[in-house]
């Protein structure tokens, strides 16, 4: 599963052919398709391995940081520096990457990568949400858009890492995005 998901990584969904990935797997044509059913199937197998892997580390980062949630966001955004910058040739995250552009033949991968990264939105605001009910935001704060707004720029870190950025300009990237946090809750009656 793991050299396929480089390929898709590497190339793409539509970028990755058949015969790529018989060879580099090592079987013939009719053992994958006996084994995964498809090329389709087959990338939503590695997409699945990615996300449950290494291409999760930014989702566990903001679930699991036992801090508020700025201090989550902050460790989410860490985490996709670090995992996507760490790879060696800076490929990028999959799920962002994996079927940009794709043709109208392709349209139901590119449907499945947005509902990745449509959870992905979701799973931010959830802790914003949280994070309102503990009184860390105000209840009056737009907590949708400050989702899609640290959304954006964790897929923007993806494509920076696919373009060559190196991990200190993209720290720098978390520290401003970071200043962009609402302003803290007085607490004060």
């Amino acid at each position: 599963m793991l050299t396929a998901m480089e390929l898709f990584q590497r190339h793409g969904y539509e970028g990755t052919t058949i015969a790529e990935l018989t060879r580099a797997i090592g079987i013939s044509a009719p053992s994958l398709y006996n084994a995964f059913g498809d090329k389709e199937c087959l990338f939503k197998e590695a997409v699945e391995h990615y996300v449950s892997h290494d291409g999760g580390a930014s989702m566990r980062a903001l679930r699991q940081h036992p801090g508020g949630a700025r201090e989550a966001i902050r460790a989410m955004l860490q985490a996709a520096v670090q995992q996507q910058s760490g790879c060696g040739e800076g490929r990028g995250c999959l799920v962002v990457l994996g079927a940009a552009n794709c043709g109208e033949e392709n349209q139901r991968m590119d449907d499945f990568l947005k509902e990745h990264r449509q959870a992905t939105i979701e799973a931010i605001h959830q802790r914003l949400i949280q994070s309102q009910a503990e009184g860390e935001l105000s209840a009056e704060l737009d907590t949708q858009a400050l989702a899609c707004f640290y959304a954006t720029v964790l897929n923007g870190i993806a494509i920076q890492v696919k373009d060559g950025a190196p991990a200190d300009a993209l720290g720098a990237v978390v520290d401003a995005a970071m200043r962009a946090w609402p302003e803290a809750v007085s607490l004060r009656p």
